[in-house]
């Protein structure tokens, strides 16, 4: 096997990995950190505290990316929003993290993406103008990050003609131009989250999925094995709480409001060819827009959604038929031939973790969750567990480093500052380097400098070479891929979180049987143990998770 041919060192995650390490960690020596949630910033703290020479453990209830962080609209942003909100400090965040993503840690899976706002009669010149200056403005956050202009080019006005160039869906009457700007778009969120819990485990990080945190203290967790259902103790100096809309269930007096993102996702065929993105204005809001995502593998994205959410938090968020409702008639409010309910193959929603710090007014209500600061927060208890909440997707490897800085010094451990700024993720290099890997382009997207090892996989079987669904590019060696080195245990993780698959159940439905077979090859040959590492039988219940 050549070099190419092979994972990251040191980066596999797998079934028989987890046993050992579960059975390491859980009644073993003590840790400097051990990290509670395996979303971005969790696995993102994993990282960092393991790249300052710190032993680690990070453990999730569920697997990597289940929760929130699977659920965004796989947007890299540049902080424009926060920076109208006159929240220029969050802003300038965003923007410094987003070219630390597309030029150092991770330009293998976040590129620059193009958006067209039509310039329709539903928006006024004025109207116009401020969004104009808004993109200028953004293009001066790019320029204050020292983005470099290679890497996002500058906004433009365009005429009527080029517009309908890059977006033929829109309708023509009345069309006077449009706008074009420029963000990060990942290829996907999950993928993300993966590539951290894999340079975190090439740094000796342990990254037990399904071992669920019943109980935090200042000096480490009781623990549940959701595989055997065995509890036992895992012991460590700091303990960093990054369990996003579930923190205030772990650490009294953590009060999270949670708002719920809504997308619709929709066949490509039905919209035509999109080279852009779009930004469609919400009717009668100043700095609202619907988004148009169009995703390269067969799907289009639209959201979203901005909505107070009571009550328990639930695994997986519904989503509500007024949510489908209003992203449809905003998205008609543009379209040449509008889009209907039975052309909505399949939607999603995520919980935003945001600190509730307001105080309810006079009919005891807060603001709307939309006016809610994206500042994070980094809390640490009467029992000294440091709690990062708030924030956004873009500003993980930030929330990251404040919250191990935290334990760093509440704690007394010795650590330097976080070098994660310029570490690459595995599978990230350069732009030029990562054109000439020799593997398909889709692959190279999703897997960087890695994609070679994942061909090479079909070229060993002919089997893994087949597409596992019609109409959709995910291959076989892709899911063998994602158990033998991704972390992947049963079908669930497959098909809803190392591929999206899952995001269309009626795809997800016609792909289980061959997922399932799969997993019973691969996962026959290791096994998932419980806290004494006696191994077990390889199969795995399609619902879980």
């Amino acid at each position: 096997m050549s070099p190419a041919d092979r994972p990251a060192a040191g980066a596999s995650l797998s079934a028989a990995r987890r046993s050992r390490e579960v059975a390491d960690t859980v009644g073993g020596p003590e840790v400097d950190v051990l990290v509670v949630g395996l979303g971005a910033t969790g696995a993102g703290a994993a990282l960092d505290a393991a790249a300052r020479g710190l032993s680690v453990a990070a453990v999730d209830a569920h697997d990597l990316a289940f929760g929130t962080s699977r659920w965004s609209s796989k947007l890299v942003h540049g902080g424009l929003r926060y920076l109208a909100s006159a929240q220029v400090d969050v802003a300038h965040e965003s923007a410094v993290e987003r070219g630390v993503l597309m030029e150092r840690t991770a330009p293998h899976l976040v590129r620059a993406q193009p958006f067209v706002l039509p310039l329709t009669p539903l928006v006024s010149r004025g109207q116009g103008a401020l969004a104009w200056a808004g993109f200028r403005a953004g293009d001066a956050l790019r320029l204050a990050a020292r983005t470099a202009r290679a890497t996002l080019p500058a906004p433009r006005r365009l005429s009527a003609v080029e517009t309908r160039h890059l977006a033929p869906v829109l309708r023509p009457d009345g069309l006077r131009g449009g706008l074009l700007s420029w963000d990060g778009r990942l290829t996907d969120d999950a993928r993300l989250v993966t590539a951290l819990a894999r340079t975190a485990a090439a740094r000796g990080a342990r990254i037990l999925t399904r071992v669920r945190a019943l109980e935090l203290t200042g000096s480490g967790a009781r623990v549940r094995d959701e595989l055997t259902g065995e509890e036992g103790v895992i012991r460590a100096r700091a303990v960093v709480n990054a369990s996003g809309v579930w923190a205030g269930a772990l650490v009294d007096g953590i009060r999270i409001r949670p708002s719920r993102g809504t997308h619709l996702v929709l066949r490509s065929e039905r919209l035509g060819p999109l080279p852009a993105g779009l930004h469609v204005p919400v009717p009668g809001e100043t700095n609202r827009f619907v988004l148009v995502l169009p995703q390269g593998d067969g799907r289009v994205y639209v959201g979203l959604t901005d909505e107070p959410v009571d009550g328990d938090v639930p695994d997986v968020p519904e989503v509500p038929e007024t949510d489908v409702g209003f992203l449809l008639d905003v998205l008609g409010s543009v379209l040449d031939a509008p889009v209907h309910r039975e052309d909505v193959v399949g939607a999603f929603a995520g919980l935003r973790p945001l600190l509730d710090t307001t105080a309810p007014d006079r009919h005891g209500a807060g603001p709307r969750t939309a006016d809610v600061s994206r500042r994070h927060a980094v809390l640490t208890s009467s029992e000294g567990v440091v709690t990062v909440v708030g924030g956004k997707l873009t500003t993980y490897r930030r929330m990251a480093e404040d919250a191990v800085d935290t334990a760093v010094a509440a704690r007394g451990l010795v650590a330097g500052p976080s070098p994660t700024a310029a570490l690459p993720l595995v599978g990230a290099a350069a732009p030029q380097a990562l054109a000439r890997v020799r593997a398909p382009g889709r692959l190279v997207r999703h897997y960087g400098t890695e994609a070679p090892a994942v061909q090479a996989l079909a070229a060993r079987d002919p089997r893994l070479a087949e597409r596992i669904l019609p109409g959709h590019p995910v291959t076989g060696a892709e899911l063998v891929w994602a158990l033998r080195h991704e972390g992947a245990l049963d079908e669930a993780d497959v098909l809803d979180r190392r591929t999206r698959v899952g995001l269309v159940p009626e795809d997800r439905a016609a792909a289980l049987a061959a997922v399932r077979e799969l997993v019973g090859e691969v996962g026959g040959s290791g096994a998932i143990g419980g806290f004494g590492g006696t191994g077990g039988t390889g199969e795995f219940s399609a619902e879980r998770g």
